[in-house]
């Protein structure tokens, strides 16, 4: 998958292969008690963290639509949680790609990764607070009060949706994040070269 050859028929096959072990990664999930319980964590970053640092920013953030576009045949929150999945990850992806393009090392990948968790964070809040939640909040029929609700059952931090953003969606992003990054670093040395053939 190298930059001449990026929609080759042999980096598209891989592509392929990364969007399906992506999609699969979505049902391996868990809940942590900060979240609310719709969120839960997944290793789904992973692949395309990976095609992204293989083959640049812009693979990635497709292995990322791929990923969601066939989770749409499955979805329960009429697109909307698909929607906010691939905003999250592509931004997690695409600057984490862009800056370990710049200089392949193993301290910039760290940084790229780190760098990659913040922006993640960032994007995830804003686009939760003033696009995914409301907008899933009407498709479900409730008040954005009842998420605040659910999330305080396990999160005793959370008693407002300006708390449920910074003290619940904050820091699940983060450990979200830092998960993938940390699973990305272990594993990227490992399958690189295969992706590169």
């Amino acid at each position: 998958m190298n930059r001449s050859k990026t929609f080759s028929l042999n980096s598209i096959v891989k592509i392929g292969i990364l969007s399906a072990i992506a999609y699969v990664l979505m049902f391996i999930q868990f809940p942590i008690p900060i979240a609310p319980p719709f969120m839960k964590i997944d290793l789904a970053d992973v692949p395309a963290l990976i095609g992204g640092f293989v083959a640049g920013p812009w693979v990635g953030v497709l292995i990322q639509l791929i990923k969601n576009v066939l989770n749409l045949t499955k979805t329960t929150t009429s697109g909307v949680g698909e929607l906010s999945n691939f905003i999250i990850g592509a931004s997690f992806v695409f600057v984490s790609a862009s800056i370990y393009k710049n200089k392949k090392t193993k301290k910039n990948a760290w940084l790229a990764l780190f760098l990659g968790v913040i922006a993640m964070t960032i994007i995830a809040t804003l686009s939760n607070a003033f696009v995914v939640f409301p907008t899933y909040a009407k498709v479900m029929g409730i008040d954005l009060n009842e998420f605040v609700k659910m999330t305080a059952m396990t999160n005793g931090l959370v008693d407002s949706y300006f708390t449920l953003m910074i003290l619940s969606i904050v820091p699940f992003n983060i450990v979200k994040g830092f998960f993938a990054a940390f699973v990305t670093d272990l594993i990227y040395k490992r399958v690189s070269p295969i992706l590169k053939r």
